[in-house]
């Protein structure tokens, strides 16, 4: 028995010391912890700067984006020579297309699918302006949330919340381009050709809607494309504003 208690009186105080050692331990690894500096994490572009330089430079970003998808897609082909961005026939026609190429007689349609392509094009530099002028409206704390958002988060931001003022303004430019590019002749034209097979009612309404529903489309594709390119390339980054917002 006695042999047993010494045995324990010694347990316990080098019991104590193993706790008391490893508290200590842990104790000294959680400072040298909090010691270090903290490594940076993702989503935090722009820490150092203003939120009114952080919206200066998405702003000359979405700019830079929307000049350059503007002159892709307001050359001629930029749309219908495009596979990603083409704009086909309506959904109601394109029975009818197929109807007339069978009799061999589909000139008239394929002629007015160009000419769809033809109005997007022309109607695409115009839609620059307009859409630089949504701009504006961007909050400085949508800004900061943009920037630190995903690759395309402007061009979701910008495509949610201004496609109803687009559609608006652009209308005009859109239909005087379809006028002007003879779609609505040519229109009147795959009428005449498809003789007995159905079509629908108010050509130039139509027309108007499918061209831009795709103009805007094609815009919204590629302006994703160049703010993605902006936010991964430095090379992409155009000026010293743009260099430090989207500095990692």
């Amino acid at each position: 028995m006695r042999k047993m208690l010494i045995a324990f009186g010694l347990l316990v105080p080098m019991t104590a010391l193993a706790q008391g050692s490893l508290l200590d331990m842990g104790k000294g690894v959680l400072q040298q912890q909090l010691n270090q500096p903290a490594a940076p994490s993702s989503g935090t572009r722009g820490q150092s700067l203003s939120t009114t330089d952080i919206s200066s430079g998405l702003k000359d970003a979405l700019r830079q984006g929307a000049s350059a998808v503007t002159a892709r897609l307001g050359r001629a082909d930029g749309f219908n020579a495009d596979p990603q961005v083409h704009i086909p026939l309506p959904d109601t026609l394109r029975s009818v297309q197929s109807g007339l190429k069978m009799a061999g007689l589909s000139g008239a349609a394929d002629e007015l699918e160009l000419k769809l392509n033809r109005a997007a094009e022309s109607a695409a530099p115009q839609a620059k302006q307009i859409f630089l002028s949504a701009l504006d409206r961007m909050s400085l704390d949508d800004a900061r949330a943009i920037l630190n958002g995903p690759k395309d988060s402007a061009t979701q931001y910008f495509k949610r919340t201004m496609s109803p003022d687009l559609k608006t303004a652009m209308r005009p430019v859109v239909d005087r381009n379809v006028a002007e590019a003879g779609v609505v002749k040519s229109y009147e034209a795959m009428t005449a050709s498809a003789k007995g097979l159905p079509m629908v009612g108010d050509g130039r309404a139509m027309l108007t809607n499918h061209v831009l529903d795709y103009a805007l489309s094609g815009i919204f594709r590629y302006l994703a494309d160049e703010e993605a390119a902006i936010r991964s390339d430095p090379a992409k980054r155009s000026t010293e504003l743009l260099r430090k917002v989207f500095a990692n």
